[in-house]
């Protein structure tokens, strides 16, 4: 199934309110330019890049999302002159700063998909972010997938990521 990305919509701010009584605020997440790297065909991966923002210290604690079984926050870093990627199993989001997801570095991985993510189509995620006190939020983003070539705002393409390469 495919979704159709509002062309207008490269910012999307999502505020969730809980219906509780305890009238503990919750943290106000802001999801900037989220965009998914285009397949080809029998491309099993792929990652998932965005610009994140709270006002309150909270932490990135999951992604899913309809088009992949799995997707993982993932980190690259050099190790030996060799760029390596591994799973998190959280991202802090300190309150104020932001925080980019992008080639290279921390970003989503997509894995084990089931269909090519053409270029044009909107994959929608869902982000949960968990603060302090253990309150969780979640945000529903819809990402535009990208073709390779394509540039990324604030970012610069790195290719697929498929394992360890070099720089």
């Amino acid at each position: 199934m495919k979704h159709l990305f509002p062309t207008r919509s490269a910012f999307v701010l999502v505020a969730a309110v809980l219906g509780t009584a305890c009238g503990a605020a919750q943290a106000q997440v802001t999801v900037q330019d989220a965009w998914v790297r285009a397949t080809v065909p029998q491309q099993k991966a792929t990652g998932a890049f965005m610009r994140l923002q709270s006002s309150k210290d909270v932490r990135l604690v999951s992604v899913s999302t309809p088009a992949a079984p799995v997707a993982e926050v993932h980190e690259m870093k050099m190790v030996d002159n060799v760029m390596k990627m591994r799973a998190v199993p959280s991202l802090p989001l300190p309150a104020g700063q932001t925080v980019e997801l992008s080639p290279g570095g921390f970003h989503v991985m997509l894995m084990d998909l089931p269909a090519q993510v053409k270029q044009g189509d909107a994959v929608p995620l869902t982000l949960v972010f968990e603060g302090k006190d253990g309150q969780r939020e979640t945000v529903q983003v819809q990402a535009q997938a990208r073709s390779v070539g394509a540039s990324a705002p604030a970012a610069s393409s790195h290719g697929n990521h498929g394992g360890a390469h070099k720089h």
